[in-house]
């Protein structure tokens, strides 16, 4: 593992630094959802029970180096307060003097860390002074984890570091569906564009036993191999580099599955009519139809391949999932992921933010094994890369 977590600390009478992710939706002054405030309560509870004071560290929007009233971490206390069950204290400019001042118990709220520019630069001068407000640290913001930051990455070096539970839920997740697998294990790849998944398609291959692309790269991939995608959304500059993937795969011995057939409209509209047809090198779209979905054959071999595996990687929809009907295959998909989970069959992780707006379409959210809500961290980390707020914590 190498990182060591809660269980592994002496808190007891320590004021304890602790980045976490509170960068939450607000309207109108008052949060939208609170998903982010809740999933940290744990490791708040778990510190105070172990006799340590939570100096919570946060960004919040993008000030870009400048104070903002709108972006004041201030407007979270009473949403923190009844989130945690106790008082929150916040402190624009903290000190030791001021932090030392309150009860040992207390949960302290410092303001919006990336009102400096020194936080993103990760300035030494700024991780410094963000250690001298404790005697350990706890990073509990994997979201934030893949910048090098001074309160992700800086502040670790000058302190006792561990990781609070969301991240050790996150790492563990993540090493159970990548670094450490049960076999079979497969991925479903989706989304619109190719070129933002290179990373991620390349490494995987190198894992994973089937691959299953899906959404609008799959039609690249089909493109690739000389079909006629008429309007579909595809990439034409990288069809050399899908055919290099497919390549790659199949000397790693990884089996790709592309959509057999798809749901073809004239009109990206709810209720659009569609037909299904198959999907192959010989298709030939006219120039207005578009690929908006993976067909009910393409969903009937997904799920024939989720039955044969042990472990299932999930970022991105199989098409235009946010109108009906072209929702119809990651619904359909996402079901029976879940179902073969809910039976003890499969492991599931999912993670990205339209991965989670899918399956919470699909109502299965809270099915899967584990969702990550990071976004750009759990994809970092599915690209093989190291985070820099995870490699602080290495012991």
């Amino acid at each position: 593992m190498g990182w060591k977590t809660l269980d592994d600390m002496d808190l007891q009478g320590k004021r304890v630094l602790t980045r976490v992710d509170i960068n939450v939706p607000m309207e109108d002054g008052r949060v939208t959802d609170a998903t982010r405030i809740d999933r940290i309560v744990p490791t708040i509870a778990d510190i105070r029970a172990k006799g340590g004071s939570p100096v919570l560290l946060a960004h919040f929007g993008r000030p870009k180096g400048q104070p903002s009233a709108e972006l004041s971490l201030a407007q979270l206390v009473p949403d923190l307060e009844a989130a945690f069950g106790c008082p929150v204290t916040f402190v624009e400019r903290p000190s030791r003097d001021f932090i030392d001042a309150q009860t040992s118990d207390a949960v302290i709220l410092v303001e919006n860390t990336r009102f400096s520019a020194m936080e993103e630069a990760n300035a030494p001068e700024m991780a410094g002074f963000l250690a001298t407000l404790g005697d350990a640290y706890c990073n509990d913001a994997f979201s934030a984890a893949h910048r090098a930051h001074a309160s992700t990455a800086g502040v670790a070096a000058h302190l006792p570091s561990c990781a609070g539970r969301l991240m050790q839920a996150e790492l563990q997740a993540l090493e159970a569906a990548l670094s450490n697998p049960k076999r079979p294990v497969g991925a479903v790849v989706g989304g619109a564009k190719v070129s933002t998944k290179l990373d991620l398609l390349e490494n995987l291959v190198k894992k994973i036993d089937v691959l299953i692309i899906g959404g609008g790269m799959a039609n690249t991939f089909i493109a690739a191999q000389g079909a006629q995608m008429g309007a579909s959304l595809q990439e034409a500059d990288l069809h050399d580099t899908a055919r290099a993937i497919l390549a790659a795969a199949q000397e790693a011995g990884c089996r790709v599955i592309l959509p057999s057939d798809g749901r073809v409209s004239r009109a990206f509209a709810a209720g659009a009519p569609h037909d299904i047809i198959p999907l192959n090198a010989d298709t030939v779209l006219e120039d207005d139809q578009m690929v908006l979905d993976a067909g009910d054959a393409a969903a009937s071999d997904i799920a024939a391949a989720f039955a044969g595996l042990k472990t299932l990687i999930w970022n991105g929809p199989l098409g235009a999932f946010e109108i009906a009907p072209f929702d119809t295959a990651t619904v359909s998909a996402a079901k029976a992921a879940a179902q073969r989970t809910a039976s003890g069959d499969l492991i599931t992780v999912a993670g990205g933010g339209d991965t989670v707006a899918a399956l919470n379409k699909a109502g299965v959210a809270d099915d899967f094994t584990y969702i990550s809500t990071a976004g750009g961290a759990f994809l970092e980390w599915m690209e093989g890369k190291e985070l820099p707020g995870v490699a602080a914590l290495m012991t």
